[in-house]
């Protein structure tokens, strides 16, 4: 435990939809929170952007409204952990901070092209083997290279290393710790393993990675630790922390969320339901090969130990599906509204969603494929659309566990959850039937500001080790599955079916 003032860790989360700033005490117990929504900037089919200065200053925001309504001071802080919404890509000039471009958001289509280029020369087999990622929008390094080679002059400018590239961790990390003053310009291990450019067992920058999606160099960020007790820098006077916070860790948010659900022993697995869904699986100190379409990752690395890996499958869709009904169609006013509509119906009247709106991630990774709803009579009404949605979220689930169970021996036996739409328990319920395994919940539903908390808290030394973050982890609810086998079957196939009328809905 620290001495002094410095009491707690908090913990920056810097999602897809909007920033949270939360404090913990040593117990793992929120004592501080404040959130705030950005932007979804969408100037084109398919392109989803972010306002990086907009992200900082919601930042701000954030931290000031939940310190001052808590009244803990900044010096009661012992450290400040960082985790991010992962893949979104920000390009800045390093003299000013002034982004060449909005942040290209990691559901954003706009590098289709590239990606299948990579696929028809044959790339992927070494991308795989190299980075633990497919050819595929999703990630960043393609994202970097289109706005090298879009905006008039950034690709010399970057070359020269006046531009810096980061993901939303190096952005926020680089402001807090000076900006154009210096400001540390670092990300950690599982951020920079999602860019596609990261070899992903020597975790360093690969240069034959570099070279085939055209990022230089100099433009990189230094990779370090998750947990960092060397501190990646001290907050600065004129930031939103004041002087002298240490900031010591970053974490992508769902290898945060591990790290929050105490998963740190192999076999142990955690899904998170934000506006997609990422079920991380702890594969221990082996990098894992997925034959089954999941993806490779650091689930966090610790100084002076070897990197825990992952199993991960990503499910572009979830609670994005649910603001779809809200806000385009109009079926419900508020995303909470969807569980006691759903509740109504005993099931979807035979009507499946697949919510393919930025093509299908994990297992399938389909860039072409789009959303559908099949399956409509006249019986269908918005109550079984509202239950067919969160059945998706269900389903998209189970395709990842199918995979994970075909891919390690290990596989999934309870399922911890966490996340917004874990607090929807129709879901949770419906999430059990499907499986046919238990879900259970943590009585600290932010996990991936949790998890920032407790690696800068290690660093700091308000933590012994992993053992008293384990101790932390307490339950709020499970729910047993009470479908019968025979239902659970019938209906998972029909959701395959509606898969497969999803599938390369456009043509390459």
């Amino acid at each position: 435990m620290t001495s002094g003032t410095a009491r707690y860790a908090a913990a920056i989360d810097q999602g897809t939809t909007g920033t949270r700033f939360m404090v913990f005490d040593v117990r793992g117990r929120p004592v501080a929170s404040a959130y705030r929504e950005h932007r979804q900037i969408t100037p084109a089919p398919g392109w989803v952007e972010h306002d990086p200065l907009e992200i900082w200053a919601a930042t701000g925001d954030v931290i000031a409204t939940a310190l001052r309504e808590s009244g803990i001071r900044p010096p009661e802080l012992a450290a400040v952990g960082v985790t991010n919404q992962r893949e979104t890509t920000i390009v800045w000039e390093r003299e000013t901070g002034k982004p060449i471009a909005n942040a290209i958001v990691w559901q954003d289509l706009r590098t289709t092209p590239a990606c299948q280029a990579l696929i028809d020369a044959g790339r992927e087999p070494l991308i795989r083997d190299r980075t633990g990622l497919r050819a595929a929008t999703y990630f960043s390094g393609p994202k970097v290279a289109w706005l090298l080679d879009q905006v008039p002059g950034a690709r010399p400018r970057a070359e020269r290393g006046d531009l810096l590239f980061g993901t939303v961790d190096s952005w926020l990390v680089w402001w807090l710790t000076g900006g154009p003053r210096r400001g540390a310009h670092i990300t950690d291990c599982t951020n920079a393993s999602r860019t596609m450019l990261m070899d992903l067992r020597r975790l360093r920058w690969d240069d034959e990675m570099l070279a085939m999606l055209g990022v230089p160099r100099a433009m990189l960020p230094e990779i370090r630790p998750s947990s960092y007790p060397a501190q990646y820098g001290r907050t600065v006077e004129d930031g939103p922390l004041g002087a002298g916070v240490p900031v010591c860790a970053v974490l992508g948010d769902q290898q945060a969320a591990v790290f929050g659900q105490a998963c740190t022993e192999p076999g142990e697995a955690k899904n998170t339901y934000g506006t997609g869904s990422f079920l991380l699986l702890n594969t221990g100190a082996e990098a894992m090969t997925s034959s089954s379409g999941l993806l490779t990752t650091p689930a966090y690395c610790l100084p002076g130990q070897p990197a825990a890996y992952a199993l991960e499958g990503s499910i572009a869709v979830t609670g994005a599906a649910v603001q779809w009904l809200r806000d385009n169609l109009g079926l419900i006013g508020s995303a909470e509204e969807s569980e006691a509509l759903a509740a109504q119906v005993d099931d979807a009247g035979g009507a499946f969603f697949v919510p393919a709106f930025s093509g299908l991630f994990a297992p399938h990774w389909d860039m072409y494929a789009r959303g559908a709803i099949v399956g409509l009579t006249r019986y269908v009404d918005r109550r079984h659309l509202a239950r067919a949605t969160l059945e998706a979220i269900c389903f998209q689930t189970r395709d990842v566990t199918e995979a994970m169970a075909s891919d390690s021996a290990i596989g999934v036996t309870t399922l911890k959850v966490d996340g917004g739409a874990a607090r929807n328990d129709l879901l949770m319920q419906m999430q059990a039937d499907v499986l046919g395994r238990p879900v259970v919940r943590p009585a600290v539903s932010e996990t991936t500001a949790l998890g920032a908390a407790y690696a800068a808290g290690l660093a700091a030394g308000v933590w012994s080790g992993v053992d008293e973050l384990r101790a932390n982890w307490r339950p709020d609810r499970a729910w047993e599955p009470s479908w019968t086998d025979d239902r659970r079957e019938s209906a998972y196939a029909g959701w395959k079916r509606a898969v497969g009328r999803a599938r390369a809905w456009l043509d390459p």
